[in-house]
This record gives structure tokens, C-alpha cells and sequence, in this order.
């Protein structure tokens, strides 16, 4: 897939000289970010340490407390 992207001169001459210095294109360097910052980002979904958590063995769980909740409270907004 191919985008055409615009920089200011500060950031295209920063990616020159960076790309220059680590011996890459300046498409490679732009392709890292962008898959850095989507992986960082873009996630649509809980991260995986939180999917993975089964709680703690010496909690008792949320739904053994259901029975000793207040009941809910009119909405005074409504």
C-alpha cells in the first residue's frame, strides 16, 4: 500500500540524517514507527497481561459479595 505523507523541513531533515546514520531508507524508518506507535495505540482490546488474569488465589471473587449489594438508587437526573 502507498501513502504520500508531507514534513516540515525540521522533521524531513531529522529523518534524513537519522536515516543516514542507521543505514536504513527513510520508508523503513517511517514503516517502524508507524508499526511501533500501532502496536502501542492501536490496540482495540484489553492487552493481553490483563486477558491472561485469572485474579488472586487469597481474594474471594467479586460475584461471591452480589447478594450484599444496595439495590440501585433512583437516578435523580432522570
Amino acid at each position: 500500500m502507498h501513502f504520500n505523507i508531507y514534513l516540515d523541513d525540521h522533521t524531513g531533515q531529522q529523518l534524513n540524517a537519522l536515516a543516514k546514520e542507521a543505514g536504513q531508507s527513510r520508508n523503513a524508518l517511517i514503516r517502524e514507527a508507524i508499526s511501533q506507535w500501532l502496536g502501542q495505540y492501536g490496540q482495540s482490546q484489553w492487552p493481553q497481561a490483563v486477558q491472561d488474569f485469572t485474579g488472586l488465589a487469597d481474594m474471594p471473587t467479586f460475584e461471591s459479595y452480589r447478594s450484599e449489594l444496595l439495590p440501585a438508587a433512583d437516578d435523580p437526573l432522570a
